[in-house]
């Protein structure tokens, strides 16, 4: 029986991959918000698509303040970007 892959959907395109094909990003109890690269850190999850363009929509369309339900500090989507431009 093959192995069951965990599927999690971007918040910016709001389409379905596997969790490996996303980065994600990390509220943990103490309210700082990080990038996760293991996807092992403990904390409310946030997955976006390794895409500049789903980026950008999350971040015009306030995606993840509203996941995390906080205010989303800068360094974290210029982290976000440079991660991403890295990618390509």
């Amino acid at each position: 029986m093959p192995k069951k892959i965990p599927m999690r959907m971007c918040v910016g395109c709001l389409s379905m991959f596997s969790k490996r094909e996303l980065v994600r990003v990390v509220k943990n109890k103490a309210g700082e918000i990080n990038i996760d690269f293991t996807g092992k850190m403990a904390g409310r999850g946030a997955y976006i698509c390794k895409n500049m363009d789903c980026l950008e929509k999350a971040i015009k369309t306030k995606k993840l303040e509203r996941t995390f339900d906080m205010k989303i500090p800068d360094e974290v989507y210029e982290n976000l970007k440079e991660e991403l431009s890295k990618g390509e």
